[in-house]
């Protein structure tokens, strides 16, 4: 859990703010001056915090759901054991506006070695709260000095509570937090779930956090023209064979096989894969699909893996009615990024 390839080496010095944006410029100086706070002494809180992280399992639905539900009441007020402010920074702002490069750099600029600090999406973190257990997860990042969680997003009722619960226990611990989003933390899972119903959650998160709002356009197609016109089938396929870690599939048959993957598995599925080739392009309509496939733009998007591909453009990959749902903002930021990887592979096609 480090940042992926594409920002292994990036830094504050190598952001570029946009002058027009001065909210860029201020979250820089943000983050800065918060990864000076992370090496800082820190005190653990004793007594039942132990007890219950060694314990906690991740048990049923319901289990979870009232544990959670138990240790948010009692710990709603949490802060930072050192008592010097909110224990965690949040940068809010549309996609494109370099919140990543900023969170990679924060992980980059703590001073303390890398086993102390985790980098992850939240989907990696509540896939590793599956497969290791709330309690184990708890125990192993409590060790940590700074967790940074990169697309923060709360898609469920059963996320709400888990992630509100673990940042609890880290927060007890004496962890500091980042995170990055496209939506305010106090307005998590509007339009997606009865968010109303789980208030008392999410402000507990939004609790954690000092706020910082990135303003911008979309760095990656700034003055740049729309996504690049496919290829034939027939393109496509010569293009696949000049490489040996290249990839060839059809569209409707790489779907299909994402739904036998668990998400946690596509990261590693592109190992060595140099660029990735597909045929017969459509549009998705449906949504379980569709999320399939953001979590595998995201994927190669870490990984800076070209795309090349045949159907439909890139940016009419999911229907109209998907991109004005709950879960528009990671459709058009999977678009962002698609169409920057497709411009890749444009680029190699020509070489």
């Amino acid at each position: 859990m480090v940042p992926p390839p594409r920002f292994g080496e990036v830094r504050f010095d190598s952001y570029i703010p946009d002058p027009a944006q001065p909210t860029q410029s201020d979250a820089v100086d943000a983050l800065s001056a918060f990864a000076g706070t992370v090496g800082a002494a820190r005190r653990r809180r004793r007594g039942w915090f132990g007890r219950r992280a060694a314990t906690s399992g991740i048990g049923g639905s319901d289990a979870r759901n009232s544990d959670a539900r138990n240790s948010d009441a009692r710990n709603s007020d949490a802060r930072r054991s050192d008592g010097d402010g909110r224990p965690g920074v949040y940068l809010d702002g549309g996609f494109g506006v370099g919140k990543t490069h900023l969170l990679a750099s924060l992980w980059h600029a703590a001073a303390v070695p890398a086993e102390q600090k985790t980098f992850c999406t939240f989907v990696e973190l509540t896939n590793l709260v599956g497969a290791l257990g709330f309690g184990p997860t708890v125990e192993a990042l409590s060790q940590r000095r700074l967790v940074c969680i990169d697309e923060f997003e709360l898609d469920d009722p059963g996320d709400t509570v888990l992630i509100s619960t673990l940042l609890t226990r880290l927060v007890e611990a004496g962890v500091k937090l980042a995170a990055t989003s496209n939506t305010l933390p106090d307005k998590l899972g509007e339009g997606r779930f009865a968010a109303e119903d789980f208030l008392r959650e999410i402000q507990a998160l939004a609790a954690r956090f000092d706020v910082f709002r990135i303003d911008g356009e979309d760095y990656r197609h700034r003055g740049l023209p729309d996504a690049p016109q496919p290829l034939t089938d027939d393109e496509v396929v010569v293009l696949a064979a000049r490489e040996d870690t290249a990839t060839l599939d059809d569209f409707d048959a790489l779907c299909e096989h994402l739904a036998t993957v668990h998400p946690s598995r596509y990261g590693p599925m592109l190992d060595d894969v140099s660029r990735v080739h597909l045929r017969g392009v459509r549009t998705i309509d449906d949504q379980n699909v569709a999320l399939r496939l953001v979590v595998l733009v995201d994927r190669l998007y870490d990984r800076d893996v070209p795309v090349v591909s045949s159907g439909v453009p890139l940016d009419r990959l999911f229907a109209e009615d998907l991109l004005a749902g709950g879960y528009r903002k990671k459709y058009f930021r999977a678009v962002s990024r698609l169409v920057s990887l497709a411009r890749d592979g444009g680029d190699a096609a020509l070489r």
